[in-house]
């Protein structure tokens, strides 16, 4: 890929992303009191959806994907397990940054957590969702590593963030940044372990 293909498919990622950003914005408030499911976990596929942002499950993929593959490089399942690591570590860094509080607490409007306020605690926080966050980090490397099942690894961490949306626990736009993030890191542990090293190699 040129540096120019390259400059031109950053920017129609990030206009695709302010615009879906921009508009979950909009959608916050009529999805909030129209798109509730409260007792959702309380469903087995409900639960299925959450688990998907459970960081842990991931570690006991990758595990199974290494088993799967032994004695073939580490490179596959180390990405499964580091890009919703990755994933969950930005959210957490993004919350103590944007500071925006869950909607149950505040009547579905939005509020803002003063920095001086439990500087560095995140309990309590939704921007962006954790949960949908992991999930999406998850999808975007197991798109790259099983592509013919992109749909499926997308559809599933879709179902995760919208999960959270119907509890009640985020906003729209919450899980919308969580999924642009979630693209940003599954393509920068695709680089890291990948596309990187592909470079060195073929200039050595």
């Amino acid at each position: 890929m040129t540096r120019r293909t390259s400059v031109i498919t950053a920017l129609k990622f990030g206009l695709v992303a302010l615009l879906a950003i921009t508009t979950a914005h909009l959608l916050d408030p009529w999805l909030y009191q129209h798109f509730r499911m409260p007792d959702i976990y309380s469903e087995d596929w409900g639960r299925l959806l959450r688990v998907l942002g459970f960081l842990p499950l991931w570690f006991v993929l990758a595990l199974a994907l290494w088993l799967h593959e032994r004695p073939a490089p580490l490179a596959r399942p180390a990405m499964l397990a580091l890009s919703p690591t990755f994933a969950g570590i930005a959210a957490e860094l993004l919350k103590l940054v944007l500071r925006r509080e869950r909607p149950g607490a505040h009547a579905g409007e939005y509020f803002y957590r003063s920095f001086g306020e439990r500087t560095f605690s995140t309990s309590g926080l939704a921007l962006p969702s954790s949960h949908a966050l992991v999930a999406f980090g998850a999808a975007a490397i197991l798109a790259r590593l099983f592509p013919k099942a992109r749909i499926v690894w997308w559809g599933l961490a879709w179902g995760c963030a919208l999960s959270r949306v119907a509890a009640g626990a985020h906003f729209l736009s919450d899980v919308v940044v969580a999924a642009v993030v979630g693209w940003l890191v599954g393509a920068f542990t695709w680089w890291l372990l990948v596309s990187r090293r592909q470079s060195k190699a073929s200039v050595a």
